[in-house]
C-alpha cells in the first residue's frame, strides 16, 4: 500500500497536556481515510499537525517521504489543502472571491493572476455546483452551500490531498450526504486522497476506505470499516454498548446503540 502521508513517533500536546504520544501512522494514497474516536481523543489535533498547523513536541510528519516541517509553506500548500472546522468568511465576501483564495500558493511578485488560475477556479465552482451562485455573498448561503463554497476553495488549490475537520458539522442530514457524496466523487473521479474527521460512525463506515480509531493518545485500531467496526471496538473507543449489523443499502457496518427510547417491539406490531 502506497502512503500519501506518514507520521513517525509523532507526539503532540497543548501546553502541558499530551494529546498524541509517539504515533506511527500511514495514510493510504488515493483513498478516503476517516479519523474516529471519542471527544478529546486527538482527532482534530492530529489533522492539524498533518496540515502543519500545529508543531509536534517530537517526531515528524512525512509528505511524499519528506519531513513536512522542512518544506517551504507554498510547496506544502500545492500538495495539501485543509478545511478547518466551521470556517468563517469575512462579511460580504462572494463565493468567487473566496474560491480565488485557493490560488494563493501559485501567486508571486513575478507571476500574478493567470489564465490557468481562472480555469482552476471555474473548474472548482463547477465541481461543487456553485457556478450560478458565484457572485452571491458567502454569508447569505445555506449551510450546505457554504460548506461547498469552502470545499471549492480547497479544490481551486489543486492539491492531491484534502484534509477536512468535521465537514458535516451543523449540517442537516440532506446536506451531510450532499457534502460526503461530493467528497466521494472527488476521490472516485480524480483519485484525490481525502482525510477527514467524522463523528457519525455509520457515515464514516459508508464512505471510508480506511478508518483510524484513536484512543489513549494512539491508534486503537485501523483498517477497512468492514474488518474493524464491531461491538467490541465501539465499546472500547466510545464506551457505548451497541449492536453492529449490515447497512441494507451499502453492506457496510451499521451501528445501533443501546439506550432509552420507545420500543415498539414490546408493543402491538404495526401491521397486526
Amino acid at each position: 500500500m502506497e502512503s500519501a502521508i506518514k507520521t513517525e513517533a509523532l507526539t503532540l500536546s497543548y501546553g502541558e497536556q499530551s494529546i498524541i504520544d509517539h504515533l506511527d501512522l500511514a495514510i493510504p494514497k488515493g483513498e478516503i481515510t476517516v479519523f474516529i474516536g471519542s471527544n478529546g481523543c486527538g482527532k482534530s489535533t492530529l489533522l492539524r499537525s498533518i496540515a502543519r498547523l500545529l508543531k509536534p513536541v517530537s517526531g515528524s510528519v512525512l509528505l511524499d517521504g519528506e519531513a513536512i516541517a522542512k518544506l517551504p509553506t507554498k510547496e506544502v500548500a500545492k500538495k495539501m489543502a485543509i478545511l478547518p472546522q466551521a470556517p468563517v468568511a469575512p462579511e460580504g465576501l462572494t463565493i468567487l472571491q473566496l474560491v480565488k483564495q485557493g490560488r494563493y500558493p501559485y501567486q508571486t511578485w513575478l507571476k500574478q493572476w493567470t489564465e490557468e488560475d481562472e480555469q482552476k477556479v471555474e473548474a472548482a465552482l463547477r465541481a461543487t455546483g456553485l457556478s450560478d451562485l458565484k457572485y452571491h455573498p458567502v454569508d447569505s448561503l445555506s449551510g450546505g452551500q457554504r460548506q461547498r463554497a469552502w470545499i471549492a476553495m480547497t479544490l481551486a488549490q489543486d492539491t492531491d490531498i484534502l484534509l477536512l475537520d468535521e465537514p458535516t458539522t451543523y449540517l442537516d442530514m440532506t446536506h451531510q450526504i450532499e457534502i460526503l457524496d461530493l467528497l466521494f466523487d472527488l476521490n472516485e473521479k480524480e483519485n484525490r486522497t481525502i482525510i477527514m474527521v467524522l463523528h457519525d460512525l455509520n457515515l464514516a463506515s459508508r464512505y471510508a476506505h480506511h478508518i483510524v480509531a484513536l484512543k489513549n493518545k494512539t491508534v486503537f485500531a485501523q483498517g477497512k470499516p468492514e474488518y474493524i467496526i464491531n461491538c467490541s471496538l465501539v465499546k472500547e473507543v466510545f464506551q457505548m454498548d451497541c449492536e453492529v449489523t449490515v447497512d441494507p443499502l451499502f453492506g457496510t457496518p451499521l451501528c445501533i446503540p443501546y439506550g432509552k427510547g420507545r420500543c415498539i417491539l414490546k408493543e402491538t406490531p404495526i401491521n397486526a
